[in-house]
């Protein structure tokens, strides 16, 4: 068996064990194009929140979803004629037009996706890779991936597996090794669920590119108070009904919902029985979600979470959905 043969067998068994660590729910780092990504499905609630863990990432963002192609992209998103424009001339893995395009669409109906790697919005970032593994993993693997960038948050991102073994080796049970990163700088994000389409985030795509395609340059994103793509931070979602921080059960009024955490909550919207703030971060947007109904609520008062670990991502997300001002639990 010659060098190049068994290159290509060690690959092979790479993918396959990061599909296995995938379908139980792990995480594993993965090479693009721009920077090495930290991989998990995006239909997994509490594969995502482990992403959050493993990152110390402080506050919820949404993820950009991972795909083969257009094809599949389109079994998520919903794309308008000019967002497939842009998707088909950039998106070909292998092509000499591929360009590092994330287009930020509409959901579709019954999608999938853990509100969790979409932030609990009703659009989703999505892009093609462009890398051999990355691709072929893509093929190989049933659902998208969500994949941040493969490092501590605030840190440097990893262009190389060297780098992500150094950050994150004792965390993740595997890494895709694909060599050096061929363009090293995070992808350009166009918001093309709303015209004129909007920029988001400058990357790999120079925007005279975009501009050829569009007819048009995309104009500066006014970033308000919905975030729908990473590195934009200021506001999310927030429910249609006020929302109290650290509120006692007790306290609660009629007609209010009380979102719970831990064994001694009675109102049937717990984020966990079992105090786990994972199972918390899984389950924290689909509870929201449940509960922001004007015409059952008045408000929703939620428990205190603890302020450690991935808690402090939880506590970001409530204080920025939150009132001003609440009576707290003393």
């Amino acid at each position: 068996m010659n060098s190049k043969v068994d290159l290509g067998y060690l690959q092979n068994k790479s993918i396959d064990l990061a599909c296995e660590y995938l379908a139980r729910g792990g995480a594993v780092a993965i090479p693009t194009e721009t920077v090495y990504g930290l991989a998990a499905d995006a239909t997994n609630d509490l594969a995502i929140a482990n992403v959050y863990v493993i990152k110390n990432r402080p506050s919820f963002n949404p993820l950009i979803l991972h795909t083969c192609s257009l094809e599949r992209a389109a079994m998520f998103g919903v794309f308008s004629s000019q967002a497939l424009a842009l998707a088909e001339q950039f998106w070909a893995p292998g092509h000499p037009n591929h360009c590092p395009l994330t287009l930020v669409v509409p959901l579709q109906q019954g999608h999938g996706i853990s509100e969790l790697a979409t932030a609990g919005l009703a659009t989703a970032a999505i892009r093609v890779p462009n890398h051999p593994l990355t691709n072929k993993l893509l093929r190989a693997y049933p659902n998208p991936l969500a994949a941040p960038s493969a490092n501590i948050s605030t840190r440097i991102s990893a262009t190389n597996a060297e780098i992500v073994r150094e950050a994150l080796g004792d965390k993740i049970p595997h890494i895709i090794d694909g060599g050096q990163c061929a363009i090293g700088i995070e992808s350009t994000i166009i918001d093309a669920s709303v015209e004129p389409f909007t920029i988001l985030r400058h990357g790999g795509t120079p925007t005279e590119l975009i501009e050829r395609v569009l007819g048009y340059a995309p104009l500066p994103a006014d970033i308000g108070d919905v975030i729908k793509s990473p590195g934009l931070m200021k506001r999310h979602y927030a429910p249609s009904i006020p929302l109290y921080m650290n509120q006692c059960e007790r306290d609660a009024e009629a007609g209010d919902a009380f979102l719970g955490f831990g064994g001694e909550c009675r109102s049937p919207h717990n984020l966990s029985p079992a105090g786990s703030l994972i199972e918390a971060a899984a389950n924290l947007f689909r509870m929201l979600h449940e509960m922001d109904d004007p015409a059952k609520f008045n408000a929703i008062r939620v428990a205190p979470i603890p302020m450690r670990g991935i808690g402090l991502a939880i506590n970001d997300r409530l204080q920025r959905a939150a009132v001003p001002a609440g009576l707290s639990c003393v």
